[in-house]
């Protein structure tokens, strides 16, 4: 315990010597002492944590290390050109208020906050690692893996999206001794991300979920992105399983030299109204209230809608098996998922007087999503209008015209009563008998305007278009069927 009364995660000599660095301390420090949670914003630091100072392309973290004492950090994790400089040793020493704390000085602090947070997992030998990547529905097959396998054993997984070559660190310095499975999504937006982030994983299972054109702007090229997905399966000794999907077109690619054990689980075409194989039975599609699942003779009420959705409950449902997870685990945990806000969230909102119904999928969009998005809307059967609000896709890099021209030929042919594409960047975008608008108060002002009583109406784009922001200030979510 530290001063504070918490758990500590390292003790500063400990941590120095994991990263191999100096360590600066204020004349009245423990070094017998440590710190109990970490944090890379000053905003959010806990009394008696690290703060880890992360240059930024916008924002130097640097810049915030007295801050994070003066709220109660105990210590700052600070690259060595900066943590000589007169500022942090001077926060560092304190300033008579009580704000000093100590300094691992490296030579990169993203690379030593990795390697904590590895030395951190090898505290826990005893905790089933699993790994899960992809192009989409990451954050959702963690989700229902999490659900499904929390019924049976104590789980940790990463919050939200916390997946990156920052993020993941964060996360697993949420592992406690009571934990038997930790479930952790791996992203990444640049090359070599998703093998850092599996050197401090090492996950005993690895998923894959798809390869689509996600990031394709930074990675080049489809294969390129299935060679850093494939990544996840670096870090294999031998005895390890990798889960990857059967119906990509990247699967024999995916098998191919893993040391360790591979499966291949139902995904895309293999997914029928019937799935065979034994593991899978009969399922029902419900249009936007998700599926019934009959598993093994009982029946999952499975809430998320889309095929897609589907698709990454069967990758959640085959690691669960995998560990031997019973019948009545998965059809409850399948039974109380529930979705995430803006992951095929269905809610019901009021626009000018009138009461309508939203798919709000517009956490994030690349042709790979937006397709299966589309399909699914297109698919759904609905007693009244349909109404498509689709936005820009980002980092496409070169492709990103030839892939907006394709998404304009889909949402012409999508059956709908109206259709909108909102963009935030210059580009100019002319879309047939699509409605096009680059200020989302007018997009707005103009879907208010048009909505009916009993419409259906999908929200799917990218991040930054926040297309969340059309709707009403209040939603009210609806119920599974």
């Amino acid at each position: 315990m530290n001063d504070t009364g918490e758990r500590v995660l390292f003790r500063w000599e400990e941590a120095a010597r994991v990263l191999g660095c100096g360590l600066f301390m204020p004349e009245t420090g423990n070094r017998t002492a440590g710190f109990c949670a970490v944090s890379v914003d000053s905003r959010q630091v806990e009394r008696g944590g690290l703060f880890v100072a992360l240059p930024g392309e916008n924002t130097d973290g640097h810049g915030f290390v007295d801050e994070a004492f003066k709220a109660g950090a105990a210590g700052a994790l600070v690259r060595k050109d900066h943590g000589e400089k007169y500022a942090l040793i001077k926060a560092a020493e304190g300033d008579g208020n009580n704000n000093g704390g100590v300094l691992l000085i490296v030579d990169n602090t993203l690379r030593a906050l990795q390697l904590l947070a590895k030395a951190y997992l090898d505290k826990f030998p005893g905790l089933l690692r699993i790994g899960i990547t992809g192009s989409s529905g990451k954050t959702t097959t963690k989700e229902i893996a999490a659900a499904i396998i929390g019924r049976e054993r104590r789980v940790v997984y990463n919050r939200a999206n916390l997946n990156s070559d920052m993020g993941l660190p964060l996360s697993v310095f949420q592992v406690r001794a009571e934990h038997e499975a930790g479930i952790f999504e791996l992203g990444m937006n640049r090359r070599g991300e998703i093998a850092e982030s599996a050197g401090v994983l090492r996950p005993h299972l690895a998923l894959v979920t798809n390869v689509g054109s996600a990031h394709i702007g930074n990675i080049g090229t489809e294969e390129g992105i299935a060679q850093e997905k494939k990544a996840i399966f670096s870090f294999f000794t031998g005895a390890e399983t990798a889960f990857v999907p059967a119906g990509s077109a990247f699967a024999a690619y995916l098998c191919e030299g893993v040391n360790g054990n591979v499966c291949l689980y139902p995904y895309a075409a293999a997914i029928a109204d019937t799935i065979v194989g034994g593991v899978f039975a009969g399922v029902k599609d419900c249009g936007i209230f998700g599926w019934e699942w009959m598993f093994e003779g009982e029946t999952a009420h499975f809430s998320l809608p889309g095929r897609y959705n589907l698709e990454n409950a069967a990758a959640a449902v085959t690691i669960a098996r995998a560990l031997g997870i019973g019948r009545e685990a998965i059809v409850r945990g399948l039974s109380s998922v529930k979705p995430l806000p803006g992951r095929g969230e269905v809610v019901e909102t009021e626009m000018n007087g009138h009461r309508v119904t939203v798919v709000n999928d517009g956490y994030n969009a690349n042709p790979d999503s937006m397709e299966k998005a589309l399909l699914f809307f297109d698919g759904t059967a609905w007693n009244g209008r349909k109404i498509v609000v689709a936005g820009e896709m980002f980092e496409l890099g070169e492709r990103s015209a030839e892939e907006h021209e394709k998404l304009f030929l889909r949402l012409n042919a999508v059956n709908a009563d109206k259709k909108y594409f909102f963009h935030v960047s210059n580009t100019a975008f002319q879309g047939g008998n699509i409605a096009v608008f680059d200020d989302r108060d007018r997009l707005k002002a103009a879907l208010h305007s048009d909505a009916r009583e009993n419409d259906l109406v999908l929200l799917k784009g990218s991040r930054l278009c926040a297309l969340e922001r059309l709707l009403a200030p209040q939603g009210l979510p609806l119920g599974t069927a």
